[in-house]
């Protein structure tokens, strides 16, 4: 057993954590916190993946040839694994600090989303709106839970780079801007909604002691 491995054995004490969307609070283990987690980091990919297939019945062709690249995504600027051989080699308290710093990363921009939502010009807005609501609401409960477990990984884990957000008051004032800028966001959160699964469904076979690289 690995000192990384001792250390881990003692966050098996029981968590109390604001669980779902409903602000109910309950008492689990560590097991069953990150299996809520892993099961709204899922929630968090199939919404952002839905959103930019919305935002695809309305995009203009030539607003593709616009599009920026993803390696102009504000994270981008973040350290993160490339392969999943890095990632299992990663230790419990650095992939959580991971995932962490993505999610943090994103508070600014989805809370720009959803207020450009509304007036988005685009048949859908009103679905539009309401999925990046639930796509905030999702992110911040999945950070107060992330909170709690860090106390009880290790102090690598409260080690958090993020990457600024800047970006002026709107998405733009012509249709064609708001629709490109709303869907570049879009993407770049899909991309990280990945990743951030995949972090947390390995922490959660770990955990369970199953093999990390058949999860």
């Amino acid at each position: 057993m690995t000192p990384q491995t001792r250390g881990n054995a003692g966050f098996t004490g029981t968590l109390c954590v604001l669980l779902s969307l409903s602000v109910q609070i309950q008492c689990i283990g560590l097991n069953g916190l990150l299996e809520r987690a892993a099961e709204i980091s899922e929630r968090l990919h199939a919404l952002s993946t839905g959103l930019t297939n919305d935002l695809d019945t309305h995009f203009p062709p030539s607003g593709r040839m616009l599009m920026p690249r993803p390696s102009l995504c504000h994270t981008s600027s973040l350290t993160t694994p490339n392969d999943k051989e890095h990632v299992l080699r990663l230790p419990e308290s650095e992939l959580l600090a991971i995932v962490r710093s993505l999610l943090l990363s994103w508070s600014d921009p989805l809370h720009l989303l959803s207020a450009e939502a509304p007036s988005l010009p685009h048949p859908s807005s009103g679905s539009i709106h309401s999925k990046t609501r639930e796509l905030q609401e999702s992110t911040h409960v999945l950070n107060r839970g992330l909170e709690k477990l860090v106390s009880k990984i290790g102090p690598g884990s409260q080690s958090l780079d993020l990457s600024p957000f800047t970006w002026r008051g709107d998405l733009g004032s012509d249709r064609n801007s708001r629709l490109l800028n709303f869907q570049f966001l879009m993407s770049c959160f899909r991309r990280d909604s990945h990743k951030i699964d995949s972090f947390l469904k390995l922490l959660r076979c770990r955990t369970a002691k199953m093999r990390p690289e058949v999860c």
